[in-house]
Parts: structure tokens; C-alpha cells; sequence
């Protein structure tokens, strides 16, 4: 295999385990994820929290907003959460309560930024547990890019490629204009939708100094693909098959 086998990101309530939990992460890692990506959002008094939406609802029916709640009132209620075809119940999980898992496992999260908010307490917890060299974030377009390398120029992070761009303008202005972006935003790399990968954006990208990291594949034909393609991580919720090929694809090596 010519190209080496892609950094295998766990995405967020990998191998059907709830989203958003500590479980997850855990699931992701025992599995032998390189990294880990959780969502975050923040509190009304600043906390970064796992979350996707804002919007919870509790499981007296009750809908909140993350946002405009203390993380101590959040934490006295339970919210309920669909997985698969049932309704379960979970509690709030803080950034803080998963950092100390990554940092012991040697391991890097990646950070999925949902609201320019979150940057700032991001920030001041990897400086609280030193963790500069095992989080990323991603979730930043051109304008978050930009505002986390002025607010918070220590945290690495990924710009996330505007979809729009691919589905408006030919595909090497897209693929150029992203280059362009990344680099303007001091981005390490580029995190994008799979299906708008094609080889000229990795080879352009990787002439640039700009690894292509892809979310979200599940599927093994597809791992398989984008695996000859170069890529330099695959966000899946599938970590065993996406291991499983790396042992297998090792082998013939």
C-alpha cells in the first residue's frame, strides 16, 4: 500500500453507544481509535459541554437550552436521547470529565466546535491540563478559523470546507478556495464531507501542506476508497471494521 493507512477518528457515539458520553469516548479508544470527536457546546456560565444541539429535552418533557442554563442546573436533570429505536436517559457530560481519559491514553480528541463560545473555555481547559499536543478542533469555517487563531492561537485546529462552495463552483475553484482559506486561517488541515473528496483535492491539498481529514464513513467499500485515495483520517462510527482493515491491509503489506 502505497499511501499510509489513514489516522482512524471514532466519531462521537461510535459502535452504537450514546452520543455525548463518556462511554463513547472510551468505546472509541478500547477499540484503538487514534482519535477521538466529541461536539461542544458551552453553558451560560462557560462551561464546555458535550452536545450537539442546544436544545435538550428532559425526561419529564420539559425542553431546555444549553445555553442559557448553569451547568449546575443542568447537571440535576436527566435529558432523554433517541438511540436506535428506543428512548434512553443521560446527563450532561462536561469537556472536563472526558480530558483526563484522553490525556492517559496518549491519544487526541477532536474537538467539534459548535458555537464560537465554546473557543475561549476550550482554550483555558487544554492549558489546565496541558494538553496542546492531544486536541484539535474542527467545526470552523473561514470565519470561526479565524477567530479561533486570534483569540486562541495555541489550539490546532482543521477548516472545515464549505460545502456550498462544492456544489456552486467548479470543482478546482472549491477545491483552490478551500486550499486558500485553510491557509489564510492558519489551519493544519482540511476537514470535509466525503463526498466531495476526489484525488486532485488530496494531491492539491498535500502539495500544500494540508493533510484531508473525512467524516463521516461507515461503509467498508467506501473506507476501502478513500484509503487508496490518500486521505489522512477517516471519521467513522464503524471503529472495529475500520481497524479491522487496517490489521488486514498491514498484513499484506
Amino acid at each position: 500500500m502505497s499511501n499510509p493507512f489513514p489516522i482512524i477518528t471514532a466519531h462521537c457515539g461510535s459502535m452504537n453507544t450514546l452520543d455525548h458520553t463518556l462511554l463513547s469516548v472510551q468505546t472509541g479508544l478500547q477499540l484503538g481509535a487514534d482519535v477521538v470527536e466529541e461536539d461542544i457546546r458551552v453553558t451560560k456560565d462557560g462551561i464546555p459541554v458535550l452536545a450537539h444541539n442546544d436544545e435538550w429535552v428532559t425526561d419529564h418533557g420539559l425542553k431546555v437550552s444549553l445555553s442559557r442554563m448553569t451547568y449546575e442546573e443542568l447537571r440535576e436533570l436527566q435529558f432523554e436521547v433517541t438511540h436506535g429505536q428506543q428512548r434512553e436517559t443521560i446527563a450532561i457530560c462536561r469537556l472536563e470529565d472526558i480530558l483526563p481519559v484522553i490525556q492517559a491514553s496518549g491519544k487526541t480528541v477532536n474537538l467539534d466546535v459548535k458555537v464560537n463560545e465554546s473557543i475561549g473555555p476550550i482554550a483555558a481547559l487544554v492549558k489546565k491540563f496541558d494538553m496542546a499536543g492531544q486536541v484539535f478542533l474542527s467545526g470552523c469555517g473561514l470565519n470561526r478559523a479565524e477567530l479561533a487563531e486570534r483569540s486562541a492561537p495555541d489550539l490546532r485546529k482543521l477548516l472545515n470546507a464549505d460545502s456550498n462552495l462544492f456544489r456552486t463552483l467548479s470543482y478546482q475553484e472549491a477545491m483552490v478556495k478551500t486550499c486558500e482559506d485553510a491557509l489564510s486561517a492558519s489551519c493544519f488541515g482540511i476537514n470535509i464531507e466525503h463526498i466531495h473528496v476526489r484525488q486532485e483535492l488530496v494531491a492539491y491539498a498535500k502539495s500544500l501542506g494540508l493533510p484531508v481529514y473525512i467524516w463521516t464513513v461507515n461503509e467498508e467499500e467506501l473506507m476501502r476508497s478513500y484509503i487508496n485515495l490518500g486521505v489522512a483520517s477517516i471519521t467513522t462510527r464503524d471503529v472495529a471494521l475500520l481497524v479491522n482493515l487496517k490489521q488486514e491491509l498491514g498484513k499484506r503489506d
